[in-house]
């Protein structure tokens, strides 16, 4: 009986945490922190295609002709058994440094253009003409005093 007890005490505090875990995992959903992130590895990986297409379809075939028709995926020396396919890592590293050029070229582009579309300065708040009184009235004090101690 006791046992009995104990499981259903056990079995209640089970369902409150995962009752607990799903709430905070919808409220982990609906922030905007995990929209944001899912957006930006859905267009990273477009991206990627697109970078990935002008390299192999476009930049490597002209590289290609202008080095004398060397194809770097094929390039590699084998020792003994092994073989050392260093042709797939100039290629990667070709790939980085044009996928690193594009980004760098995007993040400037868009810095003009945020630059370009900066808010227009906020006007000066207009100021009550009681307050506007009062500050010249201030100024007058502030010019007599100085007169006074100029004089002494």
């Amino acid at each position: 009986m006791k046992k009995d007890i104990d499981l259903k005490k056990e079995k209640e505090e089970i369902l409150k945490r995962g009752e607990k875990t799903v709430s905070e995992f919808k409220k982990f959903i609906a922030k905007g922190n995990a929209m944001d992130l899912a957006v930006g590895v859905i267009i990273g990986s477009a991206f990627g295609k697109i970078v990935s297409s002008i390299v192999d379809d476009i930049l490597m075939p002209i590289i290609g002709v202008i080095i004398g028709g060397i194809d770097f995926s094929n390039l590699s020396i084998k020792i003994g058994e092994a073989t050392i396919t260093y042709g797939n890592f100039i290629q990667n590293v070709i790939d980085f440094l044009i996928i690193a050029v594009c980004i760098f070229a995007i993040t400037k582009l868009l810095g003009k253009l945020n630059k370009k579309v900066e808010k227009e300065p906020e006007p000066e708040p207009v100021k009550e003409p009681n307050t506007v009184l009062l500050e010249e009235i201030r100024d007058l004090l502030k010019d007599k005093k100085e007169e006074k101690e100029e004089i002494q």
